[in-house]
């Protein structure tokens, strides 16, 4: 589970991403917009954080 995680935020991410440009198109509310692209940053940096080796590794 180990190596699938990052992959797994990663795709979250763009995912998020992908939609929260969806919604601008299509004039959703602006903290639709701006929730789905905190989201889509949190996730990305979830995921990258978790590749950089650690005490655990």
């Amino acid at each position: 589970m180990g190596s699938v995680l990052p992959i797994l935020l990663l795709a979250l991410a763009g995912v998020l991403v992908g939609g929260a440009v969806s919604l601008h198109r299509q004039g959703a509310a602006r903290g639709a917009v701006v929730t789905a692209g905190v989201l889509a940053v949190l996730a990305a940096t979830g995921g990258l954080l978790y590749l950089f080796p650690g005490e655990n590794a």
